[in-house]
């Protein structure tokens, strides 16, 4: 009976375990897909603001929208990850310009 009641002493314990590692992992998963979308919106940032720059350099004007960016200097982004809100207040005043995750990045 004693062998009996360590054995199942020691597969909790194995059960118990397993289970904290798996949780472990997942949540190590979790925090570096959370890096990654952070990573991806401040690069989509850099990446509008040096398009919004080049305009300016080439041309003169700031860019009047967002759609002329995606058409013109070729932006492309994941609009299911990302809004991104783009205010222009006169053709020699930088845009506004704030990128916000919208979706969870899976």
């Amino acid at each position: 009976m004693r062998k009996r009641g360590r054995k199942n002493r020691k597969t909790i314990l194995t059960l118990i375990g397993f289970a904290a590692i798996m949780l472990l992992f997942l949540f190590s998963v979790s925090y570096a897909s959370k890096g990654n979308v952070d990573r991806q919106r401040q690069s989509l940032e850099k990446a509008i603001q040096r398009d919004v720059t080049y305009c300016y350099a080439t041309t003169g004007r700031y860019p009047k929208t967002l759609d002329y960016i995606e058409r013109v200097y070729g932006l492309t982004y994941d609009k299911e990850l990302f809004s991104i809100d783009y205010r222009i207040e006169g053709s020699k005043i930088p845009p506004e310009i704030v990128v916000t995750q919208i979706g969870d990045g899976r």
